[in-house]
């Protein structure tokens, strides 16, 4: 498999703007680095530890995003260095970033994930939950992470209308949220949707960060101890 021309590939597809993050969980070190030397610096894992043990031996000046369901008690191994915490799914993980971030005297930007498929097992805010936290006092305590945008994954179905509107979704919830809680804060811009099976439906529909790790690595790898 020719990991850099399927990056290449990708990337012709994408508009000027739209961030391309290559899903590497799972993958082995030397797999990342093929795809590092070709130039793209840009990854995402979905395990803390797993982060935290990659970050340790790859180049330095990867910009590594965390797109999975993040534990509390995982996050103090990922906050000293995380550059995107995609999956923020509660007030109470949120506050536990801010707490890590402060202890590394850092501020991590987020993005708050929705609930927009029909699957039940999917995490993620609904607005009036998301609306509750953004109107608290301790959310406007907070200094030590950044609202970046939003976040969502769409159901797994071959339904294209289906995902479109899902996806239609999320983009009305990240307008609301600019223009009711950050209309003068420039960092409030992402809107992360679409994977390999949808990204190209999800950029039609507004998507700035497509998260896509089987169209360039393969089908996922089993790990073995």
């Amino acid at each position: 498999m020719d990991i850099g021309k399927n990056i290449s590939e990708i990337k012709k597809t994408l508009p000027a703007g739209v961030k391309l993050v290559a899903v590497s969980k799972t993958k082995p070190i030397e797999v990342i680095q093929d795809a590092y030397q070709t130039g793209h610096k840009i990854f995402g894992e979905n395990k803390a530890q797993e982060l935290t043990q990659k970050h340790e031996v790859l180049p330095k000046d990867i910009e590594w995003h965390f797109i999975g369901h993040l534990q509390s008690n995982k996050t103090k191994y990922i906050a000293p260095f995380v550059n995107m915490i995609h999956g923020i799914d509660s007030f109470k993980i949120l506050k536990t970033v801010n707490k890590e971030a402060r202890k590394n005297n850092r501020v991590i930007p987020c993005l708050l994930q929705f609930h927009i498929a029909q699957e039940s097992t999917k995490f993620g805010f609904s607005e009036e939950e998301a609306r509750e936290m953004l109107e608290s006092e301790t959310f406007a305590a907070m200094k030590n992470v950044t609202i970046a945008g939003v976040m969502g994954m769409a159901t797994f179905t071959d339904d294209e209308q289906q995902v479109r509107n899902e996806f239609k979704s999320l983009k009305s919830i990240f307008e609301k949220l600019k223009n009711n809680y950050f209309p003068n804060e420039p960092q409030f811009k992402e809107v992360s949707m679409g994977m390999s099976d949808d990204y190209s439906v999800a950029v039609e529909e507004g998507s700035t960060i497509v998260r896509i790790g089987s169209i360039i690595f393969g089908a996922r790898q089993i790990k073995t101890t």
